[in-house]
Order: structure tokens, then sequence, then C-alpha cells
């Protein structure tokens, strides 16, 4: 926020400290006790879709958070919608299983025709269709989206695509994927972020009609997937928005992704902190609780310092946001210090635990995996530091 902006009422920013959303965070806790580290684990090791527990999170509307009432969600803020996911991942279950919903959805919401939104919004708020998967990563191009190589080629009846799509998570176990493709090629374009365009496809009509997806095994049941479009035909009103400007609505709603994504990141951190915490006050070597060390215990207290001014730069970036006032730099400052504090807490609860921080049986190592992921994806560290560089300190642009 603009530190020279004059000060009115108009301009005032608020933001609550302490446990915000008391009544929503309750829920979602009660919600989750019903699905303990057992099913996680069970899942984990069948590499299967938590479907119990996003069809519980689905009833209890949590994943329509974000989506207008007039469209049959509950019409949160998106610091509320934080909190849920925050909660999620504090009680040691999966959030990314489900968080995509809450942040594909703003691309339609804001971008689509109305006759889109009616068609979709209400069927997604009732559970009765989801949206979790979005394609946009490919393997040449990575993070360097302006470059990608899916193509969509007008037709008389609507657009044709061609190319491939990586790391889609959950596209197997979802009704709808959002895809950006190339509708002009680059080298035909003024701006490079122009002629992207973005696609709402129903995975149900098209898989093995053009639409081929295949699981990609990896480090973590992230249910990632590889996306391969041969000759797909789909309908003109797949189109969100106008062609050509795709880019831009994806970019409109990565603020919404980084401080959702950073609320998990978060809550992680919490449930590693008082994971830790317990196991450090109840084991006992030489004679004396291991927590009584300063190597285990200056670990665990340095992760709660960061996982609390994570937590508060979460709360401006979404006072902002909510607030309609520029919060890129903010967002992506939430997302950072939301993946480092989940991953030194991560680090210091796997110490805390010593080799049985190995044994499936204490669910560590797969919390520990889960955090790692997330100096990765959905934005890398390194992304958000070049954006501060460039957009917020001044410095000359590095990619």
């Amino acid at each position: 926020m603009d530190t020279n902006m004059p000060f009115t009422t108009d301009n005032l920013v608020t933001l609550q400290i302490g446990e915000d959303y008391p009544e929503i965070r309750e829920s979602v806790r009660r919600v989750c006790a019903d699905f303990p580290q057992e099913y996680w684990r069970k899942v984990d090791e069948a590499e299967a879709y938590p479907t119990e527990f996003i069809n519980a999170l689905t009833e209890a509307g949590f994943l329509a958070a974000l989506i207008p009432e007039e469209y049959g969600g509950t019409g949160l803020p998106l610091r509320a919608a934080s909190v849920i996911l925050e909660e999620v991942c504090a009680a040691g279950c999966h959030a990314a299983a489900g968080h995509a919903q809450m942040y594909i959805m703003g691309t339609l919401l804001r971008h689509g025709s109305e006759e889109q939104k009616r068609k979709y919004l209400p069927e997604i708020a009732a559970g009765r269709l989801r949206l979790q998967a979005f394609g946009v990563t490919e393997p040449t191009t990575g993070s360097d989206t302006t470059q990608l190589k899916t193509r969509a080629v007008r037709t008389e009846n609507g657009y044709r695509l061609n190319g491939q799509k990586v790391w889609t998570s959950r596209a197997l176990h979802s009704d709808l994927m959002l895809v950006l493709a190339r509708t002009t090629p680059a080298n035909e374009v003024k701006r490079k972020t122009d002629g992207v365009s973005t696609f709402l496809i129903d995975i149900r009509q098209h898989l093995g009609k053009g639409l081929t997806i295949r699981p990609l095994k990896a480090m973590l049941n992230h249910h990632a997937t590889e996306v391969f479009f041969d000759d797909l035909d789909i309908p003109a009103d797949s189109l969100i928005g106008e062609e050509g400007k795709g880019f831009r609505y994806i970019l409109d709603g990565m603020n919404a992704e980084r401080v959702l994504t950073a609320a998990e990141a978060v809550g992680n951190a919490r449930w590693f902190i008082r994971t830790a915490t317990r196991y450090a006050q109840e084991r006992v070597v030489f004679g004396r609780p291991i927590g009584q060390n300063q190597a285990i215990q200056f670990p665990i207290a340095q992760a709660y310092v960061q996982s609390e001014a994570a937590d508060m730069m979460v709360r401006r970036a979404a006072a902002l946001f909510q607030a309609g006032q520029p919060c890129g730099t903010e967002a992506n400052m939430a997302r950072y210090l939301g993946a480092e504090c989940a991953w030194n807490a991560a680090e210091a609860c796997m110490t805390t635990f010593g080799g049985f921080g190995f044994a499936v049986e204490y669910d560590v190592e797969r919390k520990w995996r889960e955090a790692r992921l997330s100096r990765t994806a959905p934005v890398s560290t390194n992304l958000i530091l070049a954006h501060v560089a460039q957009h917020t300190l001044g410095l000359p642009r590095s990619y």
C-alpha cells in the first residue's frame, strides 16, 4: 500500500488479531475430526483421492466459500476462506486436495459470461460439479507461461486444441478443467502476454475423445497428472472472456491463490509446532525431556515466531484484497513467509522426532513432504523474490 497516500476513512484497512472467525474455525475442526491421521495414512499409501473428505467439505459449504450467494455459495471474504484452509492443514488434513476450487472459480466468476456463471457456479457450489484442475504448466516452458506451446485454433464450431500439460493436479478427480492455450502464436503478438486464452473444458464429455489424462507418480500424493490434447474439438462457449486476454485473467486471480495457499502453509506450520512440542515434552532421553535441550527447543520456537509473522502477512494481504487495494507485494510476501515457516517447522519436527520422524505411523514424514512442496508450487520462492525485487524495490527485471 502506498505509504504516501493521504489518510481518510475511505482508505482505512483493518485486520483482526487473535483467532478470527471462531465459528468457522470450530466448524472446520469438527469436520476434520471425522478424518483422523489414520485416514490420511491410508489415502497416502494407496495414492488415492480423499473423496469422502472433499465431499464432507463440500456438504459443509466450505468449498463454496468464495462463490456469491446469488450463485448458491456463501459469499465469504477471502480471509474467511483462508481460515478454512488454514484449519484444515492445522488439523493434519490435506487441503490441497480441494483448495483449487476456491481460486480457480475466481476466473469464471470475474471474467466468465453471465450464462457461464449461471450454468456452472450453482452446480459447483452444490457439489454436483468439481472444478479442481488447472492446465497451465507444460514440460518445456515451466514457469514461463507466456511461451506455452498448447494451441487452440478456431474452427467452424469452436476451437481445436493440441498440446500437453504437466503437473496438472486433480484432473482425474475433476469434472471441469481450466486450460491456458495460445490462440495467436507468440511471434505474432506485440507483447508476449497477448494471444493467450482461457478455456473451461468439460472433462466428462471429452475424456478419451482427444483428451487423455495420465497419472504422474511423485514424491507426495498430490494427484498430479499429464494432460494431452490431440485435435480436441471444444465448443466456442468454452472460451472464458475475450480471446487473447487469458494471461491477464490468470494474473488477476493469483493474489487470491497466494493468500489461500499461504494460509495453508501457516496451518501446516502449526501442526508441526504442536506435534513437535508435545513430543519434546513427552520424550525422555538421558533422564530428561528432550524439549529441555536448546537444540530441540530453539528450532521449534523459531518456527513459531516465523509462523506468527506469516500469519500477520496473510491477514494484511487478505484485508487489502478485500478492500480492493493493490496487494500483489503483500500476497507474494505472505506466500513466501508461509512456505518458509512451514518448511522450517517441518524440519524442526523431523529433528525432534529423530528416527521416529521417518516412521509412517507418526505422520511427520507425510506432512514433511507436503511442506516441501510449498517452496516450489504453486509458485517457487525464487519467483516471489524476483517479483518483490522488480516490482517493489525497483531492481532490473531478472527474467
